[in-house]
């Protein structure tokens, strides 16, 4: 590790920082009904998409009515999705003349996009058409992030109102979600990506001589307006199979940056949104302060094991970090702060090959996801995943002063508990019962690029990375099988609505209780105790869920390889 090493870190970090209140005052603005800048071009259209959907912003759902749209909603865009994929070889903007994609590879996909996981069990300039990388898989990494965003909008309310029975309206917090944050700033993200250099054409790809003689075809197309939301709605899935090593999809370290800022953006500005929601910025940073714990131990973690290097090179004579699988334009510090930032938001882009990192290195993005991606998280998902943290910190503190637990003055009793610990619990049931069946099953072993416990690290990694919605890979894992196109499909589906039923039920639950004042034993929840609570929590809840099952793969290879060094 070196000082320019971390002087790069820290000047993301400030980015981020920077970012907090101005993004988070202009949502909360969003989020309330308030008038914004771009009001006078928005409004006419919001309320035209309103009469279309037949509500208004003046409607509003009680959490029942708000799961059901949401639920439809998604359903029907999964249903879109999966009849463009399989009739695309008659559709037009098709250059390439792709074929309709297959049917099972139709459904992981269509599932993978609207759960906003963007897991690719393909090679997006070898498989899809224009218009299904457009209209399908662009479109929903819009959508999909919005009903993350809405979600947790909802949530917010919950703990703001009092004696309510509305938490919002799906409709409307998914319209301004998209109209007034992702497509004004994907708009500027746009042009930004095409002044660096990403392609952004309609033309068809384009065959070149290479030095050698040989014939070469060069994908190209609407490139840069699907970067914009893949990072900015934390999708992650790439217009190319190399994703954002891709020279196209990221040509340099500016392009980086900017990439890595926008995974982060509007899931740190979402506690400055709840803080003044809530009446209290100091609770949205006593979040983002837990987060911020989590997120630069593992920055640190991943970036010394990278740094080092492997020690069996080193006997070799060969020093220096580990550049396996990395872009040497990038380097280790870039890699390895892309790889903490992808898999503690559930994006899932990459520029580097995961499963070229060593042991350690690869352990944090595992433990990253496993986690539940709450250390910012997704676009929503991650602010309503840290919720459900808080409301176990909040009981646990409770019970050891004795007293009903409450936070921001609603009492969190058995329903909020029980809803909790069911959100939290789905996602070991979904990762590790997929992982052992995929183990003892001939056909899925067969798919393994590598045996031991590398190999063990890629199926847990891949049934780890769709029921957290995050969509990297390890990579060496063959997934475009039966096996694993369904159940891949299957956690996803898992990892997403198993846990926004339970925390949209929470905060149908807190917006029906008063508001209890504080008063001399009220556990005080924006300071340095509550941030050493909740990560706490985070980790013992995540230890007792998960931490057995990974130390099978990652932790065996360190030993592996330590063994290897000294005989």
């Amino acid at each position: 590790m070196t000082f320019n090493g971390w002087l790069q870190i820290l000047v993301y970090c400030g980015i981020i920082l920077v970012l907090v209140k101005p993004l988070g005052g202009y949502m909360t603005r969003v989020f309330s009904g308030e008038r914004t800048f771009l009001s006078p071009v928005l409004v006419p259209i919001e309320r035209g998409l309103y009469a279309i959907a037949g509500t208004s912003e003046r409607e509003e759902q009680h959490w029942t009515s708000y799961a059901f749209s949401l639920l439809a909603f998604n359903l029907l865009g999964f249903l879109a999705l999966y009849a463009l994929m399989r009739l695309q070889g008659a559709l037009p903007y098709n250059p390439a003349g792709m074929a309709a994609v297959p049917e099972q590879l139709s459904f992981n996909t269509a599932v993978s996009f609207v759960t906003n996981t963007n897991w690719q069990n393909y090679g997006g300039e070898s498989t899809m058409s224009y218009l299904t990388q457009m209209a399908g898989l662009t479109v929903q990494n819009f959508v999909s992030a919005a009903t993350g965003m809405a979600i947790a909008a909802g949530l917010i309310r919950a703990f703001s109102r009092a004696s309510g029975k509305a938490i919002g309206n799906f409709w409307v917090d998914m319209t301004r979600s998209t109209l007034y944050v992702l497509l004004p700033i994907c708009i500027v993200l746009t042009l930004v990506y095409v002044w660096l250099g990403v392609p952004q054409t309609l033309g068809s790809y384009v065959d070149a001589t290479t030095l050698e003689g040989a014939r070469q075809t060069i994908a190209l197309g609407p490139v840069a307006s699907q970067l914009a939301i893949k990072m900015l709605g934390t999708n992650g899935g790439g217009f190319f199979n190399a994703n954002s090593a891709h020279p196209f999809e990221n040509p340099g370290n500016i392009s980086n940056m900017i990439e890595m800022v926008s995974i982060f953006a509007i899931g740190a500005a979402f506690t400055n949104v709840f803080g003044r929601m809530v009446g209290n910025q100091r609770q949205g940073w006593a979040i983002l302060a837990s987060m911020g714990v989590l997120f630069i131990a593992g920055v640190a973690v991943t970036y010394w094991a990278e740094a080092a290097g492997n020690p069996l090179m080193h006997q070799l004579g060969l020093a220096g970090g580990n550049m396996e699988g990395k872009e040497v334009r990038f380097g280790v510090v870039m890699s390895s702060l892309f790889a903490v930032i992808t898999t503690a938001a559930s994006c899932g882009a990459v520029n580097a090959m995961h499963g070229s990192f060593t042991a350690l290195g690869g352990l944090v993005p595992l433990i990253n996801m496993q986690l539940g991606e709450v250390i910012v998280g997704g676009v929503g998902a991650g602010f309503y995943g840290i919720v459900l943290f808080i409301i176990i910190a909040i009981f646990v503190a409770g019970l050891m002063v004795g007293r009903t637990p409450e936070y921001l003055g609603k009492k969190i009793e058995a329903k909020e508990m029980k809803m909790a610990v069911l959100a939290i619990l789905c996602l070991p049931l979904a990762m590790l019962v997929f992982t052992a069946s995929a183990t003892v099953l001939p056909s899925a072993v067969a798919s393994v690029g590598t045996g031991g416990p590398h190999g063990f690290s890629e199926i847990l990694y891949a049934y780890t990375s769709a029921a957290a919605n995050n969509g990297s890979a390890f990579g060496g894992l063959t997934g475009n099988t039966p096996w694993y196109n369904v159940t891949l499909g299957i956690g996803m589906l898992m990892g997403r609505f198993l846990v926004i039923v339970p925390a949209l039920a929470i905060a149908g639950s807190l917006v029906a209780k008063k508001t209890v004042p504080a008063s001399a034993g009220t556990f005080p929840t924006d300071g340095g105790l509550f941030v050493g609570l909740l990560v706490g929590t985070i980790l013992i809840v995540g230890g007792l869920t998960f931490f057995p099952a990974l130390a099978l793969g990652p932790v065996v290879e360190h030993l592996v390889m330590i063994a290897g060094q000294m005989f």
